[in-house]
């Protein structure tokens, strides 16, 4: 009854494996690089790559569960692989991006939505955990903390529910080992709504440090994150910074709605994470 990890080099993916492997089950780990995996001994590894066909079948040997990460490029010939393998369950890592209005035309969205509408299609038992913002989106203030410098927001009063990634692994374990979730569609978010400056502050008292917060145009954020990321990508968080600047954070479910567990706090991200915003030698 081995349980499939894909994209096991991602941080969810990673803590879903550890809590798997840590309860005695039989788990597999995998990625299109797995060379570069580091796993606990007894983790079996394999290469999948959902575009590459000829990874299915040693990838899903044995298996009767997959935590998927969404790609949409050859997800059908994929699950006729779990199909035929005798897959029994997907978790699907989607997003909250499908629910926005005009998610398939957005570049978010309708990348999560291709892959939830085709495992729906399929017949094959599946539950899909839909994220709101993750803590760890904090992590792109980091260069300007550490070195000093004003965090640049075109939208510093977006305000959002961020949750904490451990919280989305421990709902995704569950809905492998248990029953309660199967088959459902659950959003997950933070326990706390906070705008932008609001999460810098606690960075701020987390670090004992000032942090400045310099507003910008749209145009300037356009120009700074295409540095980095696609265009559409880019307009596409925009947009949704936009409207959260507007309308509060709603609160879905948490870890405390589905385990009985209270919902990490992003306070918590911040302290087990505050190295990230230090220079070297802080």
């Amino acid at each position: 009854m081995t349980v499939l990890v894909t994209g096991a080099r991602g941080k969810v993916a990673r803590a879903v494996l550890d809590r798997l492997h840590a309860a005695g089950l039989p788990v597999r780990a995998a990625s299109a690089r797995p060379a570069d995996l580091s796993v606990p001994a007894g983790v079996d590894t394999a290469a999948l790559v959902l575009s590459q066909s000829e990874t299915f079948a040693a990838a899903l040997a044995g298996v009767r569960q997959v935590f998927l990460y969404p790609e949409p490029a050859g997800i059908d010939a994929f699950i006729e692989a779990a199909r035929t393998a005798g897959v029994e369950h997907v978790v699907l890592l989607s997003s909250s991006s499908v629910l926005a209005p005009g998610a398939e035309a957005d570049p978010l969205g309708s990348h999560n939505l291709a892959v939830e509408r085709a495992l729906a299609a399929s017949g094959l038992p599946s539950t899909f955990l839909r994220p709101d913002a993750f803590a760890s989106n904090a992590f792109m203030w980091a260069h300007p903390i550490a070195h000093g410098l004003p965090v640049q927001l075109a939208y510093p009063e977006a305000s959002l529910a961020p949750i904490h990634p451990e919280d989305i692994a421990d709902v995704a374990v569950e809905a492998l080992t248990g029953t309660a979730l199967r088959g459902h569609v659950v959003t997950l978010t933070g326990a706390q709504a906070l705008t932008f400056r609001e999460q810098l502050a606690v960075l701020s008292e987390v670090l004992g440090r000032d942090i400045a917060v310099k507003a910008i145009s749209r145009a300037e954020a356009e120009d700074q994150m295409g540095r980095f990321m696609p265009a559409p990508l880019v307009g596409s968080l925009l947009a949704f910074w936009a409207e959260a600047s507007v309308r509060p954070a709603a609160i879905a479910d948490t870890t405390e709605t589905l385990l009985g567990t209270p919902a990490r706090t992003f306070r918590q991200w911040a302290v087990e994470n505050a190295s990230a915003f230090t220079t070297p030698g802080e």
